[in-house]
């Protein structure tokens, strides 16, 4: 039987590549820029690559250690999508004082008195 893929992401080059995932070989290079590649997790499926946006935000998800990693009951969960909500969810986090990856899955911004 063979392994799952796993998504693997390259953010300068706004590409990402589906490999089989190995635990003895964590770090994988850019075919087109040779710069590492980060994980980014088999439930993960990439924008249009002329999206600039959509790119931004997915750049704020990983550097933050978010990941699209299946859960045993569906999918990765709530992801942002659009800046103004990664805007909000940060913002929150630094009100808070909640790590920015978990603020950043919540599916709602709680707005009252921290």
């Amino acid at each position: 039987m063979s392994h799952g893929k796993t998504a693997f992401v390259c953010l300068p080059c706004r590409a990402s590549y589906k490999q089989p995932y190995d635990r003895d070989r964590p770090q994988r290079i850019c075919p087109r820029c040779a710069r590492p590649l980060i994980h980014a997790g088999s439930a993960f499926a990439p924008p249009p690559r002329r999206d600039r946006d959509a790119w931004r935000v997915l750049s704020v998800l990983l550097n933050a250690g978010v990941g699209f990693h299946k859960s045993c009951c569906g999918g990765p969960g709530y992801r942002p999508r659009t800046l103004r909500e990664v805007r909000a969810r940060l913002t929150y986090a630094r009100r808070t004082g909640e790590p920015f990856a978990r603020a950043l899955v919540r599916y709602e911004v709680p707005w009252g008195k921290p």
